[in-house]
């Protein structure tokens, strides 16, 4: 495999070994589910949720069942997210991965119930609730539909808030869309991988809309971080342990409250 920045090239196995990050150049390369369910949750902890949500064809798109039925059998994956329960060092989570194979990373409204119910499963438990975003945006073949989505979402991101339980979010290359503009930037902490493009519009869009040529490093992570729109960017290396931190301040500060009396 070529890395897209450097063009080094590397075994798969090599890469694997760095999570899919250039030993060269640190750059970040798109990561499988699989891989990244490996590397950030205990041994045999995940139990995957809604595994028989399948996608119907709402608005009888042509060439539709085709599509999802080509993208199943390219990622062996039912839809562009796989949400479930897992542990991190210990500590209970809830997790839900995008998958920009699987047609883009697009949000149709299997992916956004599947997200949608990890959440709120998340507020009933009190179970905190981690999710890795990379979409191109809604899924345009649904039509309405997916644009429902981004409120459905949105709404259950905010009976989280409601009841105290922490939404983390991992912002990955590309996070764009109506991904972006729903539960991607809801998060108590929005992350980023570095250089992940996060944005609504893609540069080019938006350089032909205006007519101007945007600052270099425009919608990177890096960019976005200066901006405001991101907390922190972490490498993937780090991501376990910085869960890991997230929890426990969580669950620390919960306890403080329960203790005192106060609101959680």
């Amino acid at each position: 495999m070529e890395c897209p920045h450097c063009k080094k090239q590397y075994e798969r196995e090599t890469l694997l070994k760095h999570l899919m990050v250039c030993p060269d150049c640190g750059y970040h390369m798109r990561m499988d589910v699989p891989d990244r369910i490996a590397y950030l949750t205990d041994k045999d902890t995940f139990e995957e949720l809604d595994t028989t949500l399948r996608t119907m064809n709402p608005i009888q798109m042509a060439g539709y069942e085709e599509k999802i039925s080509a993208a199943e059998a390219k990622t062996s994956m039912n839809e562009a997210v796989v949400t479930g329960k897992c542990k991190i060092e210990g500590r209970d989570a809830l997790l839900g991965i995008m998958s920009f194979d699987f047609l883009g990373g697009s949000m149709g409204s299997v992916v956004g119930e599947k997200i949608s119910r990890l959440m709120l499963k998340g507020a009933a438990e009190r179970i905190p609730v981690i999710i890795y975003a990379t979409s191109g945006g809604a899924r345009m073949q649904e039509g309405l539909f997916s644009l429902m989505q981004m409120a459905k979402t949105s709404s259950a991101a905010a009976e989280l808030d409601d009841k105290g339980v922490p939404l983390f979010i991992m912002l990955c290359d590309p996070t764009t869309g109506g991904v972006t503009a729903s539960f991607a930037m809801l998060g108590d902490i929005i992350a980023a991988e570095p250089n992940a493009l996060i944005g609504f519009a893609g540069p080019r869009v938006i350089e032909g809309t205006i007519h101007q040529q945007l600052p270099e490093g425009f919608q990177r992570a890096e960019f976005q971080l200066k901006k405001g729109f991101v907390d922190c960017i972490v490498p993937r290396s780090e991501q376990r342990r910085f869960w890991v931190r997230m929890i426990d301040a969580h669950s620390a500060n919960c306890a403080k409250n329960e203790k005192s009396g106060g609101a959680v």
